[in-house]
């Protein structure tokens, strides 16, 4: 078996999460994160839509986690960040970690909110 090393050059990786905590980078952000090459910070959820726009332009895609069960995100928002430009990806919060470190690792312009599971 070959063993490659992962390497993220513009963003950092979801290391872990559990109950109301995410570990991005190495250091553990509790309740809702949004992550990008822009950095890590406090996300306000579904009613946020800001910091999501703000986005625009400098990435493709963005992953919501919707906590531990997969949901529809508000329909507002979604027509707001596909307005925007933006690819918009709903899934439960662990399945949209681990895409996100998959596509990160791929050199995507992606980013990641998520609700805590």
């Amino acid at each position: 078996m070959r063993l490659n090393e992962v390497s993220y050059s513009d963003a950092q990786p979801v290391d872990g999460y559990g109950a109301g905590f995410f570990r991005i980078g190495g250091q553990v952000h509790q309740g809702a994160v949004l992550t990008s090459a822009a950095g890590t910070a406090s996300w306000g959820g579904m009613r946020d839509a800001e910091p999501l726009l703000a986005l625009a332009g400098e990435i493709d895609v963005l992953f919501i986690g919707t906590g531990p069960e997969i949901a529809h995100i508000p329909a507002d928002l979604r027509n707001a960040l596909e307005q925007a430009g933006l690819g918009v990806e709903a899934m439960n919060s662990p399945a949209a970690c681990r895409t996100y470190n998959v596509l990160l690792s791929e050199g995507r312009r992606i980013a990641l909110a998520v609700l805590p599971v």
